[in-house]
């Protein structure tokens, strides 16, 4: 009998829920009048951009699919993936001669990384478009003994390959650091490991180490192929066409100059926008398994913002 009463106690006692809190928000005034003078200011320079007449709606509209534009447009997309191409290529080169055992390897590279980083991109351009002024013959023979070609550098560096060199080599020198960080960042048991199966320098390079090395590699490389689409319009000083060379060549007959710099401004936003885009699936993609943030789409992120629909856990 006594059994049956504490047990009968203890369920009427487990039945009682306790009182349930009465939790306020905390209010944050600070909040919303940070808001409401943000709006404003928005709400004015929209007012301004849309009302003044110095920035020529009609104009920007007319000039925004010019075929010169276009063509500027296409230019600027070709140097682009051509110049990260080659910055690339060279930065993985450089960052594994750099962290090679051999003095002259670690010199060399040490050296590269030194110049291109350390000399304007601006006076790079510059050079590279005026070297035949500093070398009016190219020769190809053995140092110090004879040459076996003898060509015009005019005839080999032309404006095009000007514009390779120069961007293309000032981007190895960053993307060289970059590579080399990322390298560095896979634990040495990962390379060691590899050499104990007898893979060699080269084999445990390119299977172990840079595919794991791409998640720290790929976010800085997406901000570097950001800066170069828009460092390629420092070719306008060597009157190479592309984007910015050719709405200058517009607003220098139509005196349009404000006008044709929004057209410029808009198709790099768009150009960069799409960039972003990308860069973030590739994100996501070296990035699996490390961060449940990027397993998150997109519209999934959005949604969250806007209190929609929860993250993917």
């Amino acid at each position: 009998m006594p059994n049956t009463v504490s047990v009968a106690q203890r369920t009427r006692e487990g039945s009682e829920r306790p009182e349930e809190i009465k939790a306020v928000p905390v209010r944050r005034p600070g909040r919303w009048i940070a808001a409401v003078i943000v709006l404003w200011f928005v709400a004015a320079l929209i007012k301004a951009v849309v009302t003044a007449s110095g920035f020529q709606w009609s104009v920007v509209g007319h000039y925004l699919f010019d075929p010169r534009v276009l063509h500027g447009v296409l230019t600027t997309i070709y140097l682009t993936v051509a110049c990260m191409a080659i910055g690339i290529a060279l930065g993985v080169l450089a960052a594994v001669m750099r962290l090679s055992p051999n003095p002259i390897l670690k010199s060399v590279s040490w050296f590269y990384i030194w110049f291109f980083r350390g000399t304007p991109l601006l006076v790079q351009v510059l050079f590279w478009y005026n070297f035949a002024a500093l070398f009016p013959k190219l020769s190809l023979g053995i140092p110090f003994g004879p040459a076996f070609v003898h060509e015009s550098t005019n005839s080999i560096i032309t404006p095009l390959v000007a514009a390779l060199l120069s961007l293309g080599l000032n981007e190895g020198a960053y993307m060289s650091e970059i590579v080399r960080s990322g390298i560095i960042a896979v634990d040495e048991g990962q390379t060691e490991a590899a050499q104990s199966l007898g893979l060699s320098r080269i084999q445990t390079m390119r299977r172990i180490v840079l595919p794991q090395a791409m998640r720290v590699i790929i976010p800085p490389t997406g901000n570097e192929t950001i800066s170069m689409l828009k460092n390629t319009s420092l070719l306008y000083v060597a009157s190479y066409v592309e984007l910015t060379y050719a709405v200058t060549q517009i607003y220098n007959v139509t005196y349009q100059v404000i006008p044709l710099l929004i057209v410029a401004s808009i198709w790099y936003l768009v150009m960069t926008s799409v960039l972003y885009v990308g860069q973030y699936f590739i994100e996501r993609h070296y990035g699996r398994g490390f961060s449940r943030a990027q397993r998150a789409s997109l519209l999934e992120r959005w949604l969250t913002f806007r209190g929609g629909a929860p993250s993917i856990e």
